[in-house]
């Protein structure tokens, strides 16, 4: 199975049955993820080589307005699409399989965590990998420590706060906190 067959599965939301080829594309696919994020994580890299680094990991250009704080660690890395001046910082961990999409201007705080694969409940099934996207609108900032689970949207202008764990859709303009995170503000948007 191809990285993109692999793929188009993961992103039709199909799930990867423990020990099937899926199963086992993923892990191998995996491999290559640590490998980039190994060298990514290793040294110094100035802002180019940095944004040269993270381009091999997701498989596609950033622009020159992305900005990383490493280390960053991603089980997949060629499933996260991003917009134009996205910002992450230190001790990010994206679970990518089922796909991320970050907008323009995200900004992402130290050890956020995005989520996208979940595990079935029956024990006899546990092992199998359920994918579902995670979507970071445009101008989102996400606070340190937050989770974004799978199937999540967070719309444009939000903040999560630190610390929330994000279970259901964000509304756009809105602050979410708490356990799960809920909303507690609206961001009054002047037009």
């Amino acid at each position: 199975m191809t990285a993109q067959e692999l793929l188009t599965k993961m992103n039709s939301g199909t799930a990867a049955e423990a020990g099937s080829d899926m199963h086992l594309a993923m892990h191998g696919l995996s491999q290559r993820a640590l490998k980039i994020t190994a060298r990514l994580n290793g040294s110094y890299h100035e802002p180019p080589e940095l944004r040269g680094i993270f381009s091999e990991l997701i498989g596609k250009p950033v622009d020159e307005g992305f900005g990383l704080f490493p280390p960053f660690y991603a089980d997949c890395g060629l499933n996260i699409t991003l917009g134009k001046n996205v910002f992450i910082n230190s001790g990010c961990c994206f679970q990518d399989w089922g796909g991320i999409t970050i907008g323009d201007g995200v900004l992402i705080g130290h050890n956020v965590v995005l989520a996208t694969v979940n595990h079935a409940l029956p024990p006899e099934r546990r092992h199998d990998n359920i994918p579902a996207p995670v979507r970071i609108g445009a101008n989102v900032w996400i606070g340190s420590n937050a989770t974004v689970l799978p199937g999540v949207t967070v719309g444009e202008n939000s903040v999560v706060a630190a610390g929330a764990v994000v279970t259901r859709d964000v509304p756009a303009n809105a602050v979410v906190a708490g356990v799960p995170a809920k909303v507690i503000k609206e961001i009054d948007i002047e037009k």
